[in-house]
């Protein structure tokens, strides 16, 4: 009880949930000395949707997440607040409900309870699981803004990438390759075109994307041995008759995943920004001022822009590690910590972020498109831009753009699996 000492807003839900199925995972591996009853209540805490109210605040990450555990672990002995269905109310309610009754605890459970990695391990296997999307989701746009501003498909060729060979590279580049296929905007420029070559935010996509591809596959490889890993303390080996003190529990290798998954996911929104100055500016791309037809009187994506690059600053502070802070803690006994949890929920800001600025850059690509009619993209590009069209109308004369980005955001966070469930 006296380790429930979390502040802030409640973690979500998803989190919440994915916090109990890896708690009871951990303590199925049988090194925590806890009686199969226990796994079993966590479980149809689970299975029941009564989850517990976890404030966000409070882990420094070492002797695990102990405040947000111990708020995870309260309904078991009938504490605390519980969400039952989606309603917040307290434990003793939200028990009746479900249909379950809590339970006294033995020697070892309460410890066993609170000691590991799972709040973070939520945190980041969540995230991880956007940036899945964001990193096929930036390739599609990325293509689109490419296609609006007369680039050329030369850079994605194939031979290009195969002399370097890191998997995520090669994978954006063929995405972005197929994506052109077929393009009448393409076939346009093939022919007297001035420009030697595009500048580095277009022609460096799968240069760029590409390694936010290969942090992840990293991430998801200790995100596997995180999540079935034992990080309880002490360990109890049954076999041979001994409890063994140690630091399982320790954050420190999901606080450095968490950190450069961070510093990866900023970056592929650092390089959509500079697509959407590309597109808005007039002397580069020789589409209208601020994309749109009359600059004199309309400021057309001009706060755009800056919307995107202010979410861009704040990512950069945002992507600050960490796992390189640590603060002492229990009369110093606890004297080196992770802060992995922090490191966790700052990701979840800037995956959220890049959503955001993803969903400015389809609108300007899209009015792009627009005011390069009659030309036509690929097929492919061509049915991005008429499902985003469907929702966000052409911009003749300005008017607010809050909605739209609200739009754009929804669509490429819930709609677009469609669009990108054939590429890499």
């Amino acid at each position: 009880m006296s380790h429930a000492a979390g502040v802030g807003e409640p973690l979500p839900s998803e989190a919440v949930r994915g916090m109990l199925l890896l708690r009871a995972n951990t303590l199925a591996r049988g090194f925590s000395g806890v009686r199969p009853v226990l796994v079993d209540f966590l479980l149809g805490m689970l299975n029941g949707d009564l989850l517990p109210v976890v404030p966000s605040r409070g882990s420094v990450g070492a002797s695990g997440d102990l405040a947000p555990l111990a708020h995870l672990a309260l309904p078991v002995i009938g504490r605390g607040r519980v969400r039952y269905e989606g309603e917040e109310m307290l434990t003793s309610e939200g028990l009746r409900r479900a249909g379950l009754a809590p339970l006294g605890l033995e020697p070892k459970e309460g410890l066993a309870l609170i000691n590991g990695t799972q709040a973070m391990t939520s945190l980041l296997a969540l995230a991880g699981l956007e940036v899945r999307r964001q990193v096929k989701v930036a390739d599609l746009v990325g293509a689109l803004s490419t296609e609006a501003l007369l680039g050329t498909d030369t850079p994605f060729q194939s031979r290009i990438h195969e002399l370097r060979a890191y998997p995520g590279q090669l994978a954006s580049a063929a995405n972005l390759w197929n994506l052109m296929q077929g393009s009448g905007l393409r076939e346009s420029h093939r022919e007297d075109d001035l420009r030697v070559q595009d500048p580095y935010s277009v022609r460096c996509i799968p240069q760029v994307h590409g390694a936010v591809r290969d942090v992840l596959a990293d991430v998801e490889r200790r995100l596997e041995k995180e999540m079935n890993a034992v990080t309880d303390n002490p360990l109890v080996f049954a076999e041979d008759d001994e409890i063994l003190s140690g630091g399982n529990f320790h954050g420190e290798p999901i606080a450095m995943a968490a950190d450069f998954l961070a510093i990866a996911t900023a970056e592929l929104g650092s390089i959509s920004e500079r697509r959407i100055d590309k597109l808005t500016d007039s002397t580069f791309s020789g589409l209208p001022p601020f994309l749109t037809g009359d600059p004199g009187l309309n400021s057309g994506f001009m706060i755009g822009q800056v919307t995107a690059a202010a979410l861009v600053s704040e990512n950069k502070t945002l992507a600050h590690p960490a796992s390189v802070d640590s603060i002492p803690t229990s009369a110093e006994k606890e004297d080196h910590v992770s802060m992995g949890m922090w490191a966790a929920l700052k990701l979840g800001q800037v995956v959220r972020n890049v959503d955001r600025i993803l969903g400015i850059e389809l609108l300007a690509a899209a009015q792009g498109i627009d005011l390069r009619r009659p030309l036509r993209s690929s097929p492919a590009l061509e049915r991005l831009y008429d499902s985003i069209r469907t929702q966000v109308p052409k911009w003749e004369e300005d008017r607010e753009l809050a909605p739209d980005l609200a739009v754009a955001e929804r669509f490429l966070t819930e709609d677009i699996e469609p669009h990108i469930s054939d590429l890499r």
